[in-house]
């Protein structure tokens, strides 16, 4: 139980209401502590999720949009720029969190910092660099902001009624709930977040490519994302590791991963690599760290130096070489063991009607287009309100043109001024708005010019009225106004790919790193996904296997260095590697996370290892209805470096266990009915199909699963011909009541 008690303070007693808190000062109240959570955590966390880390769908976060409305209403779409000392004042009358926020905010969002693909904010002086760990941004006094060109899209009619206002913090002024932004900005700039529980992480993507995938989803629901929208685009450049499957599952569910890497290029005269661009998720210092690091473990040696040559002109990464050093093997190490090639996550968390959501890019599309709809619908209404407004007066000047000399009788007849509207409506039959805007009438607008002008207005308002009328009514016409507002944004702002696209088949056929290490190892895997690999020497020396609680060891095997590794997942998938890529562990560590280490898709874990050199024997899959597959090893072989290979075994069955062979054997099933059936894999046709669902092996009733599989050694059941069948499927016959036979199979 959590208990809370109120002290009562100096400064309670000076209160007015300093009694109310004496009465129940002292009291210890028993409350449990989820209820505490609910009253104390879940408010803090809404609002963090809410009001500060998750972008909404004009692709801004709170502290975003409260700096821009700020420049926007200082003026700084035009002119020169001014310190931005000033704009972080000035910005504190909306966002109250202090300046250095204030300012990193702006930072970010500037031309010089260059994090964005398309920054919002023209910058003058330092604004760091988003690539570098150590060069930092100038103090605010000391640099100049203005509002980038493109902002005026964030803001376009916002005067018009398109986004709904709110309080600030101290009601003192109005900010918009949203901007109502011309194109999707949640998807051409990166935003990230880190809200409690929860997170967003949403890549950037071209303009262009946006708005046309825009134009072509207004047209059709129905495309595909990927014909348009190939791949994200980011704002420091490198290469994008494309597969099309992959980017087509984060386009759908808006989850998952994929690789950028930097590029170079090789200066033969000096006999160097330069590195012009690198992936958005570190930075220069920290790949220079890593390389130095791996130097000095002796695990690169073609180097002679490497030194950070970023200047006016851009990043760049020197690397000096050796004399024989061959720069695509170099490279490729490179890629493999520092961050110079990197994932990034993707998460599309995006608050809609202020509840975060996980979505597509269909769906983001889809939710941005209808609140662009919304913001289009409402400038029309906006304009339409002042049109028949306009129209309202001129159509009571209209009554009075038509007979002046009866209005400048009854103006000059009336004896107070205030009389004039009143008499004026009764003469004309006209309402007191109408008989305002007569009165005020210049006398030097009475001529016949003036007269023929206005009547001329009146009909192209009421032409103008209809087709307004016509917009709101229409569905199609307002998503042809968007559809030419992004077009138009299109031309102006379009630019073309940053992140150059490179097929994840080129990129598997890597270089070879030479010849590898091929020393005896032993190798370890346990059930919750922890692999080490122990050299002979440290495996002598060593005590009792360290392991998570509650883990155990499912597989201990002799390999060497050189060994292929092979992890099944519960996703039907295979992830591939090396046992050089592992560094040697000891048994009093837990060892490496394999999910991690290969970076598994979300909520997949490994169920099976495999270690071989040539790729010899076979893979088995037992289902729970008792049906077997038999795959060929050899079939999860590849001539290029590839590794991820999806559709690895049979997903319509829910499968029980696996088994890598190298030689035809006996197992024993046993199933949940307690029947045992012994068999050998020669009777199990072998099938070159990854996928393929196998033989039935032991008939279940209903109900009834298979429950364990072991290995079958000869002798180990008395009578064990009762469980052998000549034809295959079988129900098996019923295991012995006595406990010595099952105490040898251990079932």
């Amino acid at each position: 139980m959590a208990q809370r008690k109120r002290k009562e303070t100096a400064q309670d007693k000076k209160r007015p209401e300093a009694q109310a808190y004496i009465a129940g000062a002292g009291t210890v109240v028993d409350e449990s502590v989820t209820e505490t959570l609910k009253s104390n955590f879940m408010p803090y966390a809404m609002s963090v999720i809410v009001s500060r880390a998750i972008p909404e769908i004009d692709g801004f976060k709170p502290s975003h949009r409260k700096l821009l409305y700020t420049m926007y209403k200082m003026g700084l779409l035009d002119g020169p720029t001014i310190k931005s000392a000033n704009i972080v004042g000035r910005t504190m009358q909306l966002n109250p969190h202090g300046d250095a926020a204030i300012y990193d905010t702006m930072v970010r969002l500037s031309e010089g910092n260059g994090a964005l693909l398309h920054p919002f904010v023209a910058s003058k002086g330092s604004f760091g660099k988003a690539y570098s760990r150590d060069m930092q941004c100038a103090a605010a006094r000391y640099t100049e902001a203005k509002l980038a060109p493109i902002s005026a899209e964030l803001f376009a009619d916002i005067e018009k009624d398109t986004v709904d206002f709110v309080d600030n913090y101290d009601a003192t002024m109005k900010e918009p709930v949203l901007f109502p932004v011309t194109f999707p900005t949640v998807l051409v700039n990166a935003n990230m977040g880190i809200a409690a529980g929860m997170a967003s992480s949403i890549c950037s993507f071209n303009l262009k490519e946006v708005c046309e995938t825009t134009i072509a989803y207004i047209k059709d629901e129905d495309i595909n994302i990927a014909d348009t929208l190939p791949a994200p685009d980011f704002s420091i450049g490198g290469e994008l590791l494309y597969n099309r499957e992959q980017m087509e599952k984060i386009y759908e569910t808006g989850r998952g991963s994929f690789k950028v890497r930097g590029t170079y290029v090789y200066d033969k005269a000096n006999n160097c690599i330069d590195i012009k661009s690198i992936p958005p998720t570190t930075t220069t210092e920290a790949i220079i760290e890593k390389v130095i690091e791996l130097a000095k473990a002796k695990k690169i040696t073609e180097i002679n130096d490497i030194r950070d040559e970023t200047d006016l002109s851009g990043l760049q990464i020197t690397v000096d070489l050796k004399r024989g050093t061959d720069p695509e093997k170099l490279m490729a190490k490179l890629y493999k063991m520092t961050p110079l090639q990197d994932s990034f996550a993707c998460n599309f968390n995006v608050l809609i009607a202020s509840t975060p959501r996980v979505m597509g890019i269909k769906e983001i599309i889809s939710e941005w287009v209808a609140f662009r709809s919304e913001c289009v619908r409402r400038r029309v209404y906006y304009k339409l309100s002042k049109a028949k407004d306009k129209l309202h007066l001129l159509k009571g000047m209209q009554k009075i043109l038509l007979d002046i000399d009866k209005a400048i009788k009854i103006v000059r007849e009336t004896a107070n001024e205030k009389d004039v509207v009143p008499n004026l409506m009764i003469g004309f039959g006209i309402d007191e708005i109408q008989a305002e805007y007569v009165a005020e009438i210049k006398l030097r607008h009475l001529n016949r010019e003036y007269i023929l002008d206005r009547l001329e207005d009146i009909e192209k308002l009421q032409k103008t009225i209809e087709e307004m009328q016509s917009i709101l009514d229409s569905r199609s016409k307002i998503k042809r106004i968007i559809v030419d507002e992004l077009t138009e944004v299109m031309e102006k702002y379009g630019a073309e790919r940053k992140t150059a696209i490179v097929s994840t088949y080129e990129d598997d056929a890597d270089t070879d790193d030479g010849p590898v290490d091929d020393s005896p190892v032993t190798l370890f895997f346990t059930r919750d996904g922890y692999f080490k690999k122990i050299t002979p020497q440290s495996l002598r020396m060593s005590g009792e296997q360290k392991l998570k609680d509650g883990d155990k060891l499912v597989q201990t095997i002799e390999a060497a260095n050189d060994y292929d590794l092979l992890f099944f997942t519960n996703a039907e998938q295979v992830y591939k590697s090396r046992v050089a890529d592992f560094a040697d562990g000891k048994a009093s560590v837990l060892g490496d996370f394999v999910a991690g280490k290969l970076e598994y898709d979300e909520g997949e874990s490994s169920i099976y290892m495999v270690a071989t050199k040539d790729y010899s024997g076979f893979m088995l899959f037992v289902f729970d209805n008792g049906r077997i597959a038999k795959v060929p090893l050899s079939s999860y072989e590849t001539k290029t470096n590839r590794k991820k290979l999806i559709k690895a075994y049979c997903g319509k069955f829910k499968l029980h266990s696996v088994f890598h062979f190298d030689s035809d054997r006996d197992i024993i099933l046993k199933s949940t009915g307690g029947r045992m059936l012994i068999v050998n894999t020669a009777s199990i046709p072998l099938k070159s199909s990854k996928e393929n669902g196998g033989i039935a092996v032991m008939t279940q009733k209903k109900g009834q699963r298979i429950y364990t599989v072991k290995n079958y050694t000869a002798g180990k059941l008395e009578n064990e011909h009762r469980y052998r069948t000549k034809n295959l499927p079988a129900a098996g016959s019923l295991a012995p009541s006595g406990g010595a036979s099952q105490a040898k199979l251990n079932l």
